[in-house]
């Protein structure tokens, strides 16, 4: 028996698609991961039936958003490890993460918390850890980051990040861009 093909989407379901995870990526951060269907498609400028022909159910749909920011976060890492400046790819780094966490609005917590047996986490965030030590350990070889750095205060301002609350996206925004500099500041050599 031959092997499958690889199955490439149409450039118009392809959109679909990317309508569809923007969409649903707007309507979990705004509602959690209980925003209906009907609305997410809404959204997306799509019949909640071409939704189920893309996604078979909500939770695949959540999944492929998981996916998609995670692959995000992850290119924002090998951005910064590919700055020829160590500095400025961890500055970087810590800029464009907080401005993807201010707009998701904890859907991947959310998403873990939901489905905890989706996908193997840990290796998922450990990898992910592995990339910003090295960046972290190229920047302190330059003497721009504080030489008593270690990837446990950069997890401490994460997590401290995600407790910022504002009314609207831009506020968030602005808020999650003063605390990046403040933490880039905090960070900084002396």
């Amino acid at each position: 028996m031959a092997g499958q093909l690889p199955h490439t989407l149409r450039a118009d379901a392809q959109d679909n698609r990317e309508r569809i995870l923007d969409a649903a990526r707007a309507a979990f951060a705004a509602d959690g991961l209980n925003a209906p269907i009907r609305e997410i498609a809404r959204r997306a400028g799509v019949s909640p039936a071409t939704v189920y022909r893309r996604f078979p159910t909500k939770t695949d749909l959540a999944h492929a958003v998981y996916l998609d920011q995670s692959r995000t976060c992850q290119a924002i890492v090998h951005e910064g490890l590919a700055d020829p400046d160590p500095w400025a790819g961890f500055r970087l780094v810590i800029e464009k993460v907080f401005d993807l966490h201010a707009r998701d609005r904890g859907f991947p917590a959310a998403f873990m918390s939901a489905f905890p047996d989706a996908m193997d986490f840990a290796a998922d965030r450990r990898a992910s850890l592995e990339a910003v030590a090295e960046l972290a350990r190229r920047a302190q070889a330059t003497g721009e980051l504080r030489s008593d750095f270690t990837l446990n205060d950069l997890v401490l301002v994460m997590v401290a990040h995600r407790g910022l609350r504002a009314g609207t996206t831009d506020a968030r925004l602005a808020a999650s861009r003063r605390f990046a500099t403040l933490a880039i500041q905090a960070f900084q050599s002396t």
